[in-house]
């Protein structure tokens, strides 16, 4: 079958530039904090969804940082954290503690895998916090989620949204530099995705996050901890501590009322169904005589018959 033509949004990111990153992140001591504020936020939606989930995939669970309010939120639920290579690699190098005082069995914790072991409709929820726009082509991850859900299954997820780092882009197109990361999908772009990936019902929402910071270290430590620059266009070759210096002297005036440095970031909350799918309507479509009198006799029949 031939893949759907349908335009969408580029995105000029570098796929390998952004797979360095990600593998990074993936080696971290804990997920970001950012990640972990907006699992949070994502988690207070979940009750608004009567249905409840019997098998779950919490993908890339170690960067998205919600694999506790997921457990709190269903705690029934057989839950499988899909991990990213990387992240797969410091879990298999984690050995647990050993104890030599006698204890209770433990509570079941959740298995994990990587996402290429992941089995078609798998899952009744799929949970991807802050993983979509670390990924080069948003519409074939949707595929992806699409095939781990089940028919009537769901999927959650969040993202950043263009109106992220917005001053910073400011500040460095003022300065003459490429952008300072690759540009992320509109929120209405990402519905038009998930109704092309099969889903149904999409639902999305944004908000903006202000996140301050005392200087211009700290700024650069935690964006260096949510990513990188894999923008297809950024600046080649090794930066100067002189152009590090010009940098620290540029974000001090993202210096608010509060003395402190500030940047946005715009969240995105997509919500979509997977539902069976819809049989294909022939270019002729053969009727036997009797069904077409019982469609003439059903037409003729006013609009309060029974």
């Amino acid at each position: 079958m031939a893949e759907d033509a349908t335009p969408r949004p580029s995105r000029p990111v570098q796929a390998e530039a952004l797979e360095a990153i990600v593998r990074r992140m993936a080696r971290a001591e804990a997920a970001p904090w950012l990640h972990g504020e907006v699992a949070q936020r994502m988690a207070e939606r979940l009750p608004l969804i009567r249905v409840q989930p019997q098998r779950l995939l919490d993908w890339w669970s170690f960067q998205g940082g919600g694999a506790e309010a997921l457990r709190q939120a269903y705690p029934a639920a057989r839950q499988l954290q899909v991990e990213h290579e990387a992240a797969a690699e410091r879990r298999r190098a984690a050995k647990p503690p050993r104890r030599w005082w006698p204890l209770r069995q433990p509570a079941a914790t959740p298995s994990w895998q990587l996402a290429r072991e992941v089995q078609p409709g798998d899952a009744d929820l799929l949970w991807a916090n802050m993983v979509l726009h670390l990924r080069p082509d948003p519409l074939q991850q949707l595929r992806e989620w699409h095939r781990a859900l089940a028919v009537d299954g769901f999927l959650m997820f969040s993202t950043l949204g263009p109106g992220s780092l917005s001053a910073l882009r400011q500040l460095y197109a003022r300065e003459g530099w490429p952008s300072p990361h690759a540009a992320f999908v509109d929120m209405h772009d990402l519905g038009d995705m998930l109704v092309q990936a099969g889903f149904a019902d999409p639902v999305m929402d944004q908000e903006q996050l202000t996140l301050t910071w005392p200087d211009a270290d700290a700024l650069l430590g935690e964006l260096r901890s949510l990513g990188g620059n894999a923008d297809s266009g950024r600046a080649s070759g090794l930066r100067t501590p002189r152009w590090r210096r010009r940098l620290g002297e540029a974000l001090e005036a993202l210096r608010g009322a509060d003395g402190r440095l500030r940047l946005e970031f715009e969240v995105v909350y997509g919500h979509a169904w997977r539902v069976a799918p819809k049989p294909r309507v022939a270019a002729q479509t053969a009727v036997g005589l009797d069904e077409m009198r019982a469609m003439v006799r059903a037409g003729r029949r006013g609009p309060g018959s029974a």
